[in-house]
């Protein structure tokens, strides 16, 4: 069963008229010239795969420390209502400002401000007229600059009218924070789409301060066009790209430190072998990166690159989850398998979550959470596994999750697809 055929099954769920499961680009190749990101702190190593380095053990003491040995069977999530916005939440982003405001993106184009658990009446800004929304298409990501205010940038990635992959940035209006100028969109990256699933869509920006693009590996069903392992394309992949030393008609500098600089492959590859990547996060404690990964149709997984590394070759489609892809046998030669992955027993689409690191909830500190969008079922491992953990369910937010995010304390929200802004509670106990 392909990905289109879960987006079948699942539609009678969705609020948006149109089916959604989270899952779609030959590219269109800028000439930016490499450069060195000034003043940002340079990874430590680069690799080509196998397996990642053990992770880096959260700190004990203070908001971002675990009380204890984290006991996940002890923990019980559930979800507290917070706000309601329209138009589909995908993403949602919090700039560090002091203000506690989440920018929140919803697939029709819309980004809707939230302040004091309320939803603004009206959007920042509506980029509807610049996209194609529905299906698995649409306003897919958003992230603010690390060093928002002083710089007021807004980043999103959304597939435009042609069905395109497009990363822009947007300004924050200057007479009025809780609005984005329409007219200051300006676009960094352009990804030609073959299909119409498979986006992606996220965007981050790293503690190195670079933004990290997670693109799918173009539609369909099984990667046709090879393009996971492909290191000539941009689909498939998590890009590395340097936006602040760009400058003129160039959207971004490849930085010199990404593995495929001046070798074989696209310069701004930093990880490959992705199917359909559904949400990330950097570990605000650590540095890891976290990804989920959506599944053709057997087993959907959750992978991790260790802080700082990169180069890492995830395995689709040779492997999907731990499992080899549609073969007895194959080879597993440098490829990063999953630290986490569940079958269709437990769901159908995973959706990428976070290492909680707020103050809120001791007992959580150093649980990766994520969830999964067809069963809601929400599930947890410790951050520091280096083997294939088994998820445990640790509560349900009730199907149609389609993000989790994370405020400006480390706290977090959970979306769902009928407009939901929930905060995350944890008991245990």
């Amino acid at each position: 069963m392909n990905l289109l055929d879960k987006s079948v099954r699942v539609a009678a769920t969705l609020m948006l008229g149109a089916a959604f499961a989270v899952t779609a680009c030959s590219p269109g190749r800028p000439t930016p010239t490499s450069s060195p990101r000034p003043g940002a702190s340079a990874p430590t190593g680069t690799g080509t795969g196998g397996t990642p380095p053990s992770a880096t053990a959260p700190s004990s003491g203070g908001p971002l420390g675990s009380v204890g040995p984290l006991d996940l069977g002890n923990i019980s999530i559930s979800l507290e209502p917070f706000a309601e916005v329209d138009g589909g939440p995908l993403a949602i982003t919090a700039p560090d400002d002091g203000s506690g405001r989440l920018f929140v993106a919803a697939q029709d184009g819309r980004v809707w401000v939230i302040e004091d658990g309320v939803a603004l009446s009206n959007p920042a800004v509506d980029l509807g007229p610049r996209l194609r929304s529905g299906g698995e298409q649409g306003l897919l990501g958003i992230a603010t600059h690390p060093a928002f205010p002083t710089d007021s940038r807004i980043f999103v990635n959304y597939t435009d009218g042609a069905g395109d992959t497009v990363v822009a940035s947007l300004q924050i209006d200057p007479n009025d924070p809780n609005r984005i100028n329409p007219d200051s969109h300006r676009k960094l990256l352009s990804i030609d789409q073959p299909h119409g699933n498979h986006n992606g869509g996220a965007v981050l920006f790293g503690p190195d301060g670079y933004l990290y693009v997670f693109t799918g590996d173009g539609g369909s069903g099984g990667d046709p066009q090879g393009n996971g392992q492909s290191r000539e394309a941009l689909l498939g992949k998590v890009l590395r790209l340097d936006i602040d030393a760009a400058a003129g008609d160039v959207g971004y500098v490849v930085p010199v430190d990404n593995p495929f600089v001046g070798g074989d492959g696209r310069d701004e590859i930093w990880h490959l072998g992705l199917r359909n990547p559904w949400r990330a996060s950097f570990d605000r404690a650590s540095g890891d990166l976290w990804i989920g990964d959506v599944g053709q149709g057997a087993w959907e997984e959750v992978d991790v690159a260790r802080a700082a590394i990169g180069g890492l070759n995830f395995g689709w489609n040779t492997m999907e989850g731990a499992h080899c892809f549609n073969a007895a046998d194959c080879n597993r030669d440098g490829l990063t398998l999953p630290v986490s992955e569940y079958g269709r027993d437990l769901g159908c689409t995973v959706i990428g979550g976070y290492v909680y690191r707020g103050s809120r909830f001791p007992a959580l500190a150093g649980a990766y959470l994520f969830a999964d969008y067809c069963s809601g079922r929400i599930f947890a491992i410790d951050a520091t596994t280096t083997d294939l953990a088994t998820p445990v369910e640790v509560g349900s937010g009730g199907g149609s999750i389609s993000a989790f995010g994370e405020d400006a304390d480390g706290e977090l929200y959970v979306l769902t697809l009928d407009g939901g802004v929930s905060r995350l509670v944890a008991t245990s106990g």
